[in-house]
């Protein structure tokens, strides 16, 4: 791993924990909201160590129970490991607003990711920057309900 992997990987973290004391310390009441997006954390199972594995991200597009999410990693050229993790474990649940609900995650079509891709850079215009800092396509991972689970709110 090289300084600049690095740096981005350790500046990640970073503001992950940032963003989860920010919940924490309000009580929940900030920090559910980025701009006009939805913010869930993400829980997954490790895929090399089977633990359980959580990160804070946005939700460009959140309706009729499904989230979308995106899996810039900021323009870096590697995914990040949450999407690894759920590649290899489909099966995901999202807390939002203090909701756990359970929910099956995929990896959007290019037919789909071209119908979204729209709608996610007007929530967020950093998306679309990002994707020109990275050669990879950056993928997008629909997160639909699962069965009759309460929906994160």
């Amino acid at each position: 791993m090289n300084a600049r992997t690095q740096v981005t990987d350790a500046s990640m973290r970073a503001m992950n924990a940032v963003h989860r004391a920010l919940v924490a310390l309000s009580g929940g009441r900030i920090g559910w909201r980025a701009g006009r997006m939805v913010v869930v954390e993400l829980h997954t199972v490790g895929r090399k160590s089977g633990a359980r594995r959580s990160t804070m991200l946005t939700a460009p597009i959140s309706r009729d129970g499904r989230y979308v999410l995106v899996a810039s990693k900021g323009g870096d050229d590697r995914n990040p490991d949450w999407y690894e993790n759920l590649r290899a474990n489909a099966d995901v649940a999202l807390t939002a607003r203090g909701t756990t609900a359970c929910f099956r995650a995929r990896t959007a079509s290019d037919a789909e990711k071209r119908e979204l891709w729209p709608e996610i850079v007007a929530a967020y215009p950093g998306y679309a920057a990002y994707q020109r800092r990275t050669s990879r396509n950056i993928p997008l991972v629909i997160c639909d309900p699962v069965g009759g689970n309460a929906q994160p709110g």
